[in-house]
């Protein structure tokens, strides 16, 4: 959050809001008190708006914080010219220059305040009337509308330096004597007071608008001097030096590195070189660390070279680095699959798989990518089939179903059902314990549950008889009788002789001949119906082209329909539709 300050406030001075860099800089400084580039960046910013008392302070803690850094010696030497200190600036910059002695910034600025020094002792020796004799042509609001007045200087006034040269020589006439060597300066007396100042460099022609006028043409020579633009004149150091730009060039130049030093992991990677890859991601988040990428990248480097603890760790650092710089929600996303797929990895029991399973969620919250998706999906498949491997045990499972048994003979379905569950966990292939639930579940008239159980307990044993049982009876109490008929049929392909399923044909032939009757009562009829409109065997058939023409041909040409009844397939939808109540016979 102290770099997030900083990076704001580091904006709002390089776009000249100087009051909004020092409220970034002051929160920087709240949370990071102890960093000494925060004090100096807001030195700068309360010289440039002249608040040179406050530079000071700021320059003095960043000095008292960072003794051996050159910039903070900078910071003091520009405070103190401000406030008029020159011998203290000399002594700051010249303590500067002891650490640095190179240092372009240093060197201008103790010349500055050399001359500075000097320029105050010509002034204080000298009698204060005459100390300036321009003084009173930079009083007052005249200056600014002359210097704007003046095709030269009006461009002067586009210059910040200028200004400020201005601004202090109006507001200290004495000043003028630290200017005097600026050529824009001196072009600013002579309009200021209305008269040409020649200098060794060049004549300073002020033109008056009604002399010029009615002055003859200027001569060949005079005309191309003066269509020759002016020498650019060196430009006075500012009091405080920039050292804002320079931080934010070096960490363009940085970012420039580290984002070279990725494209060549990401290279190394492609081909298996994950040592190089590593030492690469590395050096580049040595360079910057406000893009959460490298970390992403090595911890892939990590995943494929089985180091899933040191996988996780990035990952954990750059969900949270991620967060405190706003990174976009895609890449924090990415971090914590990566780092879910290094659990699963490292998942060796089906409690090992909840972290991961946590991850993919929380993965998900930041950004629904199906890739996450798939992962969270095969991560809850893989722990549940390691929880049944882990639970597995025939001879607990055995012991649980005899429990059931002996409930179930008591009569207590509820208690049967919940052993019969249990004995399912422990083994969740053995079709008695599926059968002997559905008969309990047939008893406490659960009859979807109790055809389901049936239905597994023949998948798992097809030759296994009591699955038919189970499953005809349910489908005889949901009255689906001809569905009844068919299983207790293919029941007895496996036992032909098995009387419960014998009786069990018995009870819905007796069934469907009611049916075919008529002896059905009107609230049976109804029921049946109702019932049987809802089957989609039974819609299925009603929707046939077929069956429609054959319904109508049995109601209006008996002999097309004796003709349908030689077909068995055709019978078989007819008999289907009586059961149902849909036909009746006559």
């Amino acid at each position: 959050m102290a770099d997030e300050a900083k990076a704001k406030g580091n904006a709002a001075f390089s776009s000249g809001d100087y009051a909004a860099a020092i409220r970034h800089f002051s929160d920087a400084i709240a949370l990071s008190p102890t960093n000494h580039v925060l004090y100096s960046n807001r030195s700068a910013a309360y010289a440039s708006i002249q608040n040179y008392t406050e530079a000071l302070t700021d320059a003095k803690k960043t000095v008292e914080l960072k003794a051996d850094w050159s910039k903070g010696y900078s910071r003091l030497g520009a405070a103190h010219i401000g406030l008029g200190q020159h011998s203290d600036a000399v002594s700051a910059y010249k303590k500067g220059l002891e650490i640095d002695p190179n240092n372009d910034a240093l060197k201008s600025g103790l010349a500055d305040a050399q001359a500075a020094t000097a320029a105050a002792t010509r002034s204080r020796s000298a009698p204060p009337p005459s100390a300036n004799p321009f003084g009173d042509a930079f009083t007052g609001p005249e200056m600014w509308s002359k210097l704007t007045a003046d095709a030269t200087t009006r461009v002067y006034l586009q210059q910040p330096d200028f200004v400020k040269m201005m601004q202090d020589i109006q507001k200290d006439p004495s000043n003028l004597n630290l200017y005097l060597k600026d050529q824009r300066v001196m072009r600013a007396i002579g309009v200021l007071l209305n008269i040409k100042i020649q200098t060794a460099n060049e004549d300073f022609d002020i033109p008056d608008a009604e002399a010029e006028a009615s002055s003859p043409s200027p001569s060949q020579s005079e005309r191309k001097r003066a269509a020759e633009p002016e020498p650019v004149p060196e430009p006075e150091p500012q009091p405080e030096p920039m050292e804002i730009p320079d931080e934010e060039k070096e960490a363009k130049e940085k970012k420039a590195q580290a984002q070279k030093e990725k494209e060549a992991g990401n290279a190394a990677y492609k081909k298996k070189d994950f040592d190089t890859a590593i030492q690469h991601y590395s050096k580049a988040l040595e360079l910057d660390d406000e893009d959460i990428s490298y970390l992403t990248n090595r911890a892939a480097v990590y995943l494929e070279m089985g180091k899933y603890e040191e996988c996780i760790k990035d990952c954990d650092k750059a969900a949270e680095r991620g967060r405190e710089l706003r990174s976009d929600y895609k890449m924090i996303a990415r971090a914590l699959t990566r780092k879910g797929n290094a659990l699963v990895k490292l998942a060796k029991s089906s409690k090992d798989y909840d972290r991961a399973i946590e991850t993919y969620q929380k993965a998900l919250t930041e950004h629904r990518n199906p890739d996450t998706l798939k992962k969270l999906n095969e991560a809850e498949k893989a722990k549940k089939e390691l929880e049944q491997q882990e639970y597995f045990d025939p001879k607990l499972a055995d012991e649980e179903r005899e429990k059931g048994n002996e409930f179930f003979k008591q009569q207590k379905y509820p208690e049967a059902i919940k052993h019969y569950t249990e004995s399912l966990r422990r083994n969740p292939d053995e079709p008695r314990t599926y059968s002997n639930r559905a008969a309990c579940y047939t008893k406490l008239g659960a009859m979807p549950e109790g055809l389901k159980d049936a239905e597994k307990c023949i998948e798992l044993d097809p030759a296994f008889v009591k699955g038919y049982t189970r499953k005809g009876a349910v489908q005889f109490f949901m009255k689906e009788y001809e569905k009844a008929l068919e299983t207790y049929r293919e029941g007895l392909k496996h036992d032909p002789n098995n009387q419960e399923m014998l009786d069990g044909i018995s009870r819905c032939v007796q069934q469907i001949n009611k049916a075919s009757r008529g002896d059905l009562t009107p609230d049976e009829l109804k029921e049946r119906q109702a019932k049987g409109m809802q089957d989609p065997e039974i819609q299925n058939i009603l929707q046939d082209p077929v069956m429609r023409q054959v319904l109508v041909d049995f109601q209006e040409n008996p002999k097309s329909a004796q003709d349908h009844m030689k077909n068995p397939m055709v019978m078989n939808k007819i008999q289907k539709l009586i059961s149902a109540g849909i036909v009746q016979m006559k």
